[in-house]
């Protein structure tokens, strides 16, 4: 039963991914970036404002901290999304966002004195090598004559700065509970995202826009991450970390589904490859160098 939890997430972020594509003409960027989590903090104040007071030594013991994390993770990573959705498809940017497990173990390696393993090295290696597949629609010489995709590159820099955020929350360890730690972190999103917010062209909340809205805000910022955190206490975070591989596939269902995205050969190579690389850093666990018989006798 407890395997639902995590699954219901990935469905949720799968189904945002393909909801920051239907926000192109129906709200800017700046909007639904603010908005999500206006209402986010909207919802959650009645029930976690009065804990999070009561935990106002820890918060301002932490408040550089709670800051940074907030900026990568719910402004930079969340926000980014919409402004690429215009320029590239639904279907890519969960491929893109496949790449998340990988760069967060590398980080975990380099910051976190994490074990350097064999499947790091070659997982790492075969998913970059997947998605620059995909980002260059299967034609890799392209690079050197256009470039990337200026979509594909937003989202490239969103999963590297959520990657820095899960090794920070990792590193930090703030003492707060999770709900709570959610909650500033949503503070400082709005916070943020309000200065872009008010010099940025708005097209109102209507009744076309509302319900992407809503459902960012409600099953993106507050369900999936309610779902996730369940799925870790009750199966641990190795069995529910695995779960992420699934947002690429189910992204690439519904948005076939909800936009009529047709899958290229490409997708499938490049989405197989940044999965086959995702797995392989997280089984293939045989150290990278072993020790010397002269280094452990000394």
């Amino acid at each position: 039963m407890y395997y639902a939890f995590p699954l219901l997430a990935v469905i949720f972020w799968a189904g945002n991914t393909v909801v920051n594509k239907l926000t192109v003409g129906v709200i800017y960027p700046a909007e639904i970036g603010f908005y999500r989590w206006l209402f986010a903090a909207v919802l959650l104040t009645p029930v976690l404002l009065r804990p999070t007071l009561r935990s106002w030594p820890v918060i301002k013991a932490n408040a550089g901290k709670i800051f940074v994390l907030g900026v990568l993770g719910m402004a930079i990573y969340q926000s980014l999304a919409y402004f690429a959705a215009p320029k590239t498809t639904a279907t890519n940017m969960g491929i893109v966002l496949a790449l998340m497990p990988v760069m967060s173990l590398v980080l975990a390696i380099a910051a976190l004195g994490h074990r350097l393993t064999v499947g790091a090295v070659v997982g790492s290696i075969v998913s970059f090598l997947g998605v620059l597949i995909v980002i260059t629609s299967g034609n890799l010489t392209s690079l050197t004559q256009q470039g990337i995709n200026g979509g594909d590159a937003m989202m490239l820099v969103a999963v590297a700065a959520y990657a820095i955020y899960s090794t920070l929350l990792k590193k930090w360890q703030i003492p707060l509970p999770a709900m709570e730690l959610l909650y500033v972190q949503v503070l400082v999103a709005v916070v943020v995202l309000f200065p872009l917010f008010a010099v940025s062209p708005q097209a109102g909340l209507n009744s076309d826009n509302l319900p992407l809205v809503l459902f960012a805000c409600g099953f993106a910022s507050i369900g999936a991450p309610l779902a996730w955190m369940t799925g870790i206490k009750h199966l641990g975070p190795s069995r529910t970390s695995v779960f992420f591989n699934l947002v690429p596939i189910l992204t690439a269902v519904i948005a076939s589904v909800m936009l009529s995205e047709a899958l290229g050969l490409y997708h499938l190579v490049g989405g197989g490859l940044t999965l086959l690389g995702v797995l392989m850093s997280e089984w293939w666990t045989r150290p990278f160098r072993t020790k010397t018989r002269a280094q452990v006798s000394s």
